[in-house]
């Protein structure tokens, strides 16, 4: 079985743009990383040939411009790093992971509404 490579911070910012714009080019996932911090074009063009190597994105080459998209979802991604933060912060406990969460965060009415009904369903399962 293949594992599964982690993305690096930089390489889920450029995820994150990918999933946001579902195919891009190097020029719009550059232009979108520059307004949030300085990084340089040559820079993230290196990181998303290196993600394409690890099978982090794919690339269509069939036009002069080059496209990628993400090959790994959000979700799954999201679910990776959040199950390896339960077991190396939290030993293991879901639990403590959301008191965290919930105790040093605001939390919206919309968003405890959305916690309330997750738990509902949850225990409507077991």
């Amino acid at each position: 079985m293949k594992k599964q490579l982690k993305p690096t911070d930089s390489e889920l910012e450029i995820l994150a743009v990918l999933w946001d714009n579902e195919v891009a080019t190097v020029r719009t996932v550059h232009e979108t990383l520059s307004k949030k911090k300085d990084c340089g074009y040559t820079t993230t063009l290196k990181l998303m040939q290196i993600m394409f190597e690890k099978n982090l994105v794919t690339r269509d080459s069939s036009s002069k411009t080059h496209l990628y998209q993400a090959a790994v979802s959000k979700d799954k991604t999201q679910k990776q790093f959040v199950h390896k933060m339960i077991q190396n912060l939290f030993a293991g406990s879901s639990t403590e992971l959301v008191m965290q969460a919930l105790g040093s965060n605001k939390t919206s009415m919309d968003e405890l509404q959305k916690i309330e009904a997750l738990i509902s369903e949850l225990k409507s399962k077991s």
